[in-house]
């Protein structure tokens, strides 16, 4: 273990530390250990089959092409970086993200965390230094013990639920001030940085933004929010969810990415030139967003329920079209200075992996700036008038990622293939199950 770990343990007097891992649906796996067993030298190990488990907590049927069929376990090695409190706890305690490794010294590449930080070594081969502030939509909802009810929002303060589109509410936000005095102060706690929290569209609907930065560091920040944001709700015995589409007459959750770039020489912007205006990069930025996000769509959309949000109606984007300060477009350029000239990203939901969509999103505009590529002409008007250019099933979203040999090799065949298994897996149990749409709609009129 190392010093610093050490120095943290015995100023916190912690006595139990949780290892843990971000998994492919970026559920948080691992161990939990007395503080002076933990041992981060000698490592600690986990299946290699961590990374192939189900959303239900299944296995697919083979999954030959992307493990060892002997199932070996893999290495957790520590990020002392991201040694950090579990406010919440019970007994002083420390949770610690790893980083996974075969015994041989390799690293696991079908991990998340692997993925992300294999497309920020693509960039600073390049010099580049991506920045990046993610924005995360949640809701708030009242206990559902039993799956084939509807949601309902919670009860406030006020003792009543709201009735309906609070949008910017300061009231609506208020309603839940116990719950959120406790997200803020478990968030200091964890140095998970929240600039901002609005009420959002739906009921009970908010959003939070976390201040620019690394986006290794954002992604960690993004997947120790969720879990805090569910431990704080049940406080207060209400859930928190990331579903990207929770009710079915509400707008979706989403997860936009604000990404640029600097040099990492000069640290200057380089979507900008020296006279303020946009870059070339900056355009071959946007048009490799453009050309490949359809294709990456799974990591932004990685679940069935994630595709409910793809609508028309549902205020999501639809296309790849791009504006300056067009939120119907899938990428905004917000009004800003020349050095904070950014690309906004608004096809994610929150249910995504905040690893896989970060990193995917990075790798659409990596691609674009080594193959400089043009984009579209900025849109003017409503991009939700113009057609669907993205993938509207996990099953066609899947598909694309597998014909995108250029992604493939950006994100590495292992992973791509580790992901599809599990997700092909999942789309197939769900074809089993038959909604009440169908029984209502169906069972006598076909």
């Amino acid at each position: 273990m190392t010093s610093d770990i050490h120095q943290f343990f015995r100023e916190r007097g912690i006595s139990e530390v949780e290892a843990i891992i971000p998994d492919m649906a970026g559920v948080a796996r691992g161990k939990i250990m007395p503080a002076e067993k933990f041992a981060a030298d000698a490592g600690m190990k986990l299946p290699e089959s961590i990374f192939l488990q189900t959303v239900t907590g299944d296995y697919p049927p083979d999954t030959s092409s992307a493990m060892s069929p002997a199932e070996i376990d893999i290495v957790l090695k520590p990020d002392t970086r991201t040694v950090r409190e579990v406010p919440w706890a019970a007994e002083p305690t420390a949770q610690v993200i790893h980083d996974c490794f075969y015994s041989d010294g390799r690293r696991v590449t079908m991990a998340p965390r692997h993925v992300l930080r294999h497309v920020l070594e693509l960039y600073a081969q390049r010099g580049w230094e991506p920045v990046v502030a993610p924005e995360l939509e949640f809701y708030l909802i009242e206990p559902n013990l039993d799956a084939d009810y509807q949601l309902k929002p919670p009860v406030g303060r006020s003792g009543r639920a709201e009735p309906g589109r609070q949008s910017y509410s300061i009231a609506a936000v208020n309603e839940f001030d116990p719950l959120f005095d406790d997200v803020y102060q478990f968030c200091e706690r964890q140095d998970i940085e929240i600039d901002t929290l609005i009420h959002e569209d739906g009921p009970a609907q908010m959003e939070i933004n976390l201040l620019h930065g690394d986006p290794l560091d954002l992604a960690d920040q993004v997947f120790l929010f969720k879990r805090t944001a569910r431990e704080a709700a049940l406080r207060h015995k209400m859930y928190t969810t990331f579903m990207a589409k929770p009710h079915a007459k509400e707008p979706g959750s989403a997860m936009h990415i604000h990404q640029s770039i600097v040099d990492k020489k000069t640290r200057q912007n380089i979507f900008s030139n020296p006279d303020g205006s946009p870059s070339q990069l900056f355009f071959a930025h946007i048009g490799g967003l453009q050309k490949y996000l359809p294709a990456a769509m799974a990591l932004f959309a990685p679940n069935v329920n994630s595709y409910r949000r793809i609508t028309r109606a549902a205020l999501a984007p639809i296309n790849v079209q791009w504006g300056y300060d067009n939120r119907t477009a899938g990428l905004r350029v917000p009004v800003s200075e020349p050095d904070a000239r950014r690309v906004e990203n608004r096809v994610g939901g929150a249910d995504a992996n905040p690893y896989l969509a970060i990193a995917a999103s990075l790798a659409c505009g990596y691609l674009g700036m080594v193959e400089n590529l043009q984009p579209t002409e900025p849109i003017a008007g409503s991009a939700h008038d113009l057609p669907f250019a993205l993938p509207r099933a996990l099953d066609s979203a899947l598909r694309r990622l597998s014909e995108s040999e250029a992604l493939i090799r950006v994100l590495g065949e292992p992973f791509v293939a580790a992901f599809s298994i599990v997700k092909n897996a999942e789309y197939e149990v769900f074809l089993q199950v038959i909604s009440s749409w169908e029984r209502e709609h169906l069972l006598l009129n076909v």
